[in-house]
């Protein structure tokens, strides 16, 4: 199985990044090799879109489950559409939520939130 991890820096040691659209990074392990890669995350300095552009960069690099904090509803339907499980991340670092996951120690992300449409406008 290959898992995403919204992350701010490129080591599994980082912390979870508390945005998913937003997030510099994808952390991509894939329990298979017991491998990590790094997905540039295209929504990152989106103007708008960021939810949705994360999602499908997630889908096209063909991840069977997300660990984050919140997920916009529109990404959400992507991941969902997809066939994606959506998990709950915890505090701690990206390699420790992965094997929390792994073991299925995490809950499945209970809620999506409307989104920040329109949240970096200049007004």
């Amino acid at each position: 199985m290959r898992i995403a991890v919204p992350a701010d820096e490129k080591m599994p040691e980082t912390a979870v990044s508390v945005s998913f659209g937003r997030a510099p990074f994808f952390s991509i392990y894939d329990t298979e090799d017991q491998s990590y890669t790094v997905l540039p995350n295209p929504g990152a300095d989106a103007s708008g879109g960021a939810g949705i552009k994360a999602a499908q960069a997630v889908v096209d690099d063909k991840v069977q489950a997300v660990i984050t904090f919140r997920c916009g509803e529109n990404a959400a339907k992507v991941l969902e559409a997809a066939g994606i499980i959506l998990y709950t991340a915890e505090s701690g670092s990206v390699s420790t939520n992965v094997l929390d996951c792994a073991a299925g120690k995490l809950p499945v992300l209970a809620s999506v939130h409307p989104g920040f449409h329109n949240h970096r406008s200049n007004a």
